[in-house]
């Protein structure tokens, strides 16, 4: 235990990690990787198509040597059957004359040779032979049977100088003929044919070896080419942090990995996005809840315990205040919901009968005369709760801004494949250049107007779950006119980017350009 306690801490064993460290991360890369699979690979291609290749030359130098030789024997059995002796001008008298015509006609090739043999021995050597296969004792030695047997033959000799492949004719003596027994023997060098082949396949691993290397260098760049993205999703990844989450990663082609960057980028609007969200909660919550909070504050500090009237004074205050800001973190939490992907339900819904629903509820909110002006028939996919929460908002807001008495119109229409839910009032109107203000978070035309200025958000926030607008028409002093327009299609699920798309409507001082509750 003590030595290896003591290896652990060798600084030289240190050292030499850090010095290994950043190499064995190199060559262990994907890079690295991909570059060796490749080489391999192709080495490995090489190799198999060297090898069978040389092992397909070699049997075919083989098939050559016999067909030569073949040739050779059959070339010396005509000139026995029909051939004339030309010092005589008849038939041959004797086997060793044959063998002696036939050595002067057949003229060896490369690494070929012939030889002429009476009664096993050397009779007649061929001048012009580039092999000298009778200074070869063991081969010699090794033709004595062949060229006595009764029969042809081809056989494969090998001796300490190499091995032969050797076609044997013998030929006997008929009747009256003279001499022994004369043989015709015609031997190829095979190692020495090989090897003239073989030296070509030299040549070839060079090629080859050449070959990988160029191999190695293209693989090199096309991969660092194809790595590039992944590269770049690395430095893009160190880079980003919570302060700034805009950088994307560019994409190019249309292969996997720009597939895979695509992928990345739509991640990263989604942590984006999650990150504003969170930032857009926690500065909305500060900025709503601060002052009530204070307002709760320096009441009790000043309380007067001691006083009936002062604490349930206080106590009415407290409970008022604390009240609107459950209202508030209410308002905050369905906005905060509003990006995620089941914020909506739609179901098919009864417009008719959702807009007498609306009506029921909508008459208790205030003293106006509540009218129905517009009823639409037929079904429609929607989120009944939230449509509903949206239309009682507006409803809510031309209670607050229509004196008592005055006239509040609901009305649904389906139109060129678009579902209209409105709400007119006989309001003091809204000016043009608060028209879009009022559907920003804690916006208001009127800041001395009471209400937290989340609702108009969040019907603007409840549309566009369903893919829909909100549409504003209004003339100072004579009233207003909000729309909710639904398509009829069922509302399809949020794409990745699509709160993304919301945040950059984002104004400059972090707050969005949603709607729901909102007052005006």
């Amino acid at each position: 235990m003590e030595r290896l306690a003591d290896s652990s801490a060798d600084p030289a064993s240190g050292r030499r990690r850090r010095l290994l460290g950043p190499l064995l991360d190199r060559l262990l890369s994907v890079r690295a990787r991909i570059l060796a699979a490749v080489v391999g690979l192709a080495a490995l291609a090489l190799a198999a198509a060297g090898t069978t290749a040389f092992v397909i030359q070699q049997v075919q130098v083989e098939q050559r040597i016999d067909a030569e030789l073949e040739a050779d024997a059959e070339q010396f059995r005509v000139l026995h059957e029909v051939g004339i002796d030309p010092s005589t001008g008849e038939d041959f008298s004797s086997p060793t004359d044959l063998v002696r015509t036939a050595m002067q006609r057949i003229i060896p090739t490369r690494h070929e040779d012939v030889v002429g043999m009476v009664d096993g021995q050397v009779a007649f050597t061929s001048p012009v032979t580039p092999m000298d296969m009778e200074h070869d004792a063991e081969l010699v030695e090794a033709l004595s049977g062949p060229t006595t047997a009764e029969r042809a033959s081809l056989s494969t000799i090998t001796t300490e100088q190499t091995t032969y492949r050797v076609a044997v004719v013998p030929v006997h003596p008929e009747g009256d003929e003279e001499g022994g027994v004369a043989a015709f023997a015609m031997a190829h060098d095979i190692a020495a044919e090989k090897g003239v082949f073989a030296e070509g396949f030299v040549t070839y691993g060079i090629v080859a070896a050449l070959s990988l290397v160029v191999v190695a260098v293209v693989g090199s760049v096309i991969a660092g080419r194809l790595l590039r993205p992944v590269g770049v999703l690395a430095s893009s990844a160190r880079r980003i942090g919570r302060e700034d989450l805009s950088e994307r990663i560019p994409v190019t082609g249309s292969d996997d990995l720009a597939e895979m960057t695509r992928s990345v980028n739509e991640m990263l609007d989604r942590l984006e996005d999650s990150v504003r969200a969170q930032d857009r909660l926690i500065h909305d919550v500060s900025h709503e809840l601060r002052t009530p909070l204070t307002i709760l504050r320096g009441h009790l500090e000043v309380l007067d315990v001691g006083d009936p009237e002062d604490v349930t004074a206080t106590r009415r205050l407290t409970l008022d205040e604390m009240q609107r800001m459950n209202r508030v973190i209410d308002d905050l939490t369905t906005l905060a919901q509003a990006g995620h992907p089941e914020f909506v339900h739609p179901v098919p819904a009864d417009v008719g009968r959702l807009t007498d629903e609306v009506y029921d509820k909508a008459v208790a909110l205030g003293e106006q005369r509540w009218v129905v002006d517009a009823r639409a028939e037929g079904e429609v996919s929607l989120d009944r709760e939230r449509i509903t929460q949206a239309w009682l908002q507006l409803a809510a807001n031309a209670a607050k801004f229509s004196p008592p008495g005055a006239e509040v119109r609901l009305g649904s229409e389906l139109v060129g494949g678009e579902l209209r839910l409105t709400v007119r009032d006989q309001g003091a109107g809204i000016a043009e250049e608060d028209r879009e203000r009022i559907f920003e978070r804690f916006g208001r035309a009127d800041a001395s107007t009471p209400g937290s200025g989340l609702g108009l958000p969040i019907v603007r926030e409840i549309s566009r779950a369903h893919r829909g607008r909100v549409e504003v028409d209004s003339e100072l002093g004579v009233g207003t006119i909000v729309t909710v327009v639904l398509p009829t299609e069922a509302p399809r699920r949020p794409e990745p980017g699509a709160a993304r798309s919301r945040a950059e409507g984002a104004t400059d001082d972090g707050h969005d350009h949603h709607d729901r509750e909102a007052d005006r």
